[in-house]
């Protein structure tokens, strides 16, 4: 694409995988057909937002690593879901880290531009479930590319029961170094740290990451900054639908056994992802839908 046209949205396919570029006169981005996951943005004139693995695997029926994942109808480890969530689906039945809505090819129901903005609506339709889950639900994808980048969630509940999902927008995002990268927006913000116990702590002050970090943070009621000095970027994050968002990072041990991953390459992301967890699970009514998102904007360090 040429970066001085308009707003465009174009067939594309990266390795097996069928996708779309978006561009608008603010920046261009990647999105892939299997999970409606983007796979890349970068504003215009800038270093990429979105982390896109340098080792990534496009290959059909394979998570790609970076981007935004889809994660629904539950985040993380199923076992460590709210019963609510654990009990949409049989006992003993084999549950995919973070769902399976990332790995099954999404239907386009929109794909246009306006001369400032590229937009893209991917669905998902589950009239009589997937495998086990046997609960009717529609999901929808909105993907907005102006002068910032805009994901909207929904979930309809097609079934005639009330239907209880935890879900994320598993964001990936490109920084400096991670040693020159601080999260604001969290300090006195609750948190559960997986990887002590499952405890629960405050965050005092900016998060800076110093070891494997994942956290989910709860009660959120403001907008998130990733401040990368680096970069001289600051990259903001305005969720809404949603008051919890995952802070993830695998460190120096953890990034050896990671597929698609190079061993260096926690120092130039961060996760911070968008969701309903822990104690901030959507829950459905028949016939309802219920909406998450986030604002993604980069700006100028000031």
């Amino acid at each position: 694409m040429d970066e001085n046209a308009f707003a465009a949205v174009e067939p594309c396919t990266v390795g097996a995988l069928p996708c779309w570029r978006l561009q608008s006169p603010h920046g261009q981005a990647l999105v892939a057909r299997q999970g409606a996951q983007l796979l890349s943005y970068t504003p215009r004139g800038q270093r990429p937002v979105v982390w896109l693995s340098d080792a990534a695997a496009f290959e059909t029926g394979r998570p790609v690593r970076g981007g935004i994942p889809v994660c629904w109808p539950w985040f993380g480890q199923f076992d460590r879901n709210p019963v609510e969530v654990q009990m949409m689906l049989p006992k003993g039945v084999d549950a995919p880290s973070h769902g399976f809505a990332r790995t099954l090819d999404w239907e386009a129901l929109e794909a246009g531009a306006t001369p400032e903005a590229a937009r893209l609506v991917l669905r998902l339709d589950l009239p009589s479930g997937w495998g086990e889950w046997r609960h009717a639900a529609e999901l929808v994808l909105e993907i907005q590319l102006d002068d910032a980048l805009t994901l909207t969630l929904a979930t309809r509940n097609a079934g005639l029961a009330p239907l209880a999902v935890s879900q994320a927008l598993h964001t990936y995002f490109a920084v400096s170094d991670i040693d020159h990268v601080e999260v604001h927006g969290l300090d006195g913000v609750r948190y559960v740290d997986t990887l002590r116990d499952w405890t629960s702590h405050a965050q005092g002050g900016a998060l800076r990451i110093e070891a494997e970090t994942d956290r989910i943070y709860t009660g959120i009621d403001g907008a998130l900054a990733i401040r990368d000095a680096g970069w001289r970027r600051n990259v903001h994050i305005q969720p809404f639908g949603s008051r919890s968002a995952v802070v993830w990072n695998p460190w120096i041990e953890k990034s050896r056994r990671l597929s698609q991953f190079r061993p260096d390459a926690w120092r130039g992301m961060l996760c911070i992802e968008t969701a309903r967890a822990w104690d901030d699970i959507l829950h459905v009514a028949p016939g309802a839908t219920e909406r998450m998102g986030m604002t993604i904007r980069a700006s100028d360090w000031g």
